[in-house]
């Protein structure tokens, strides 16, 4: 399904209506180019899980932990774009996150295409205008 955004505001609006029921375990695979809205989207991600509060690309951290007020379903945030491979995710504990029962959104997943499995969510965002995104969500149940 693809979608037009024309702000960031819009960009949050769905990707808190995306994660509004997403299972323990999700994985969004998010793709796309330097300040294309991933960030925004994931902010909107943690809004529609219960998780309240700020959230910000984990560039340096290459994660982010976020818990919803009951502390059930932690989203984790990565960032992908310093990592050369899936090797060095692996190597963060991956698969540690995975089976936490949480849900992991993955900016530049370009960079650890062996990281997935094929039952993941794919997003991929693409500039159109100054304040304009496309964003196509693909695998899993349709969310928006």
């Amino acid at each position: 399904m693809t979608y037009t955004t024309h702000s960031e505001s819009e960009t949050e609006a769905l990707g808190a209506k995306f994660a509004e029921n997403l299972p323990a375990g999700t994985v969004a695979a998010l793709y796309g180019e330097l300040g294309c809205g991933k960030t925004a989207f994931v902010r909107g991600m943690a809004r529609g899980m219960g998780i309240d509060c700020i959230v910000n690309s984990p560039t340096f951290t290459i994660v982010n932990e976020y818990l919803d007020e009951e502390g059930e379903k932690p989203l984790f945030h990565f960032d992908m774009y310093r990592l050369a491979g899936a090797d060095e995710l692996y190597d963060i504990g991956w698969e540690d996150y995975l089976c936490r029962g949480g849900v992991c959104a993955v900016e530049w997943s370009e960079n650890v295409p062996g990281a997935f499995d094929g039952d993941e969510i794919t997003v991929r965002f693409e500039k159109t205008g100054d304040n304009d995104r496309q964003i196509t969500i693909e695998g899993g149940p349709e969310r928006c």
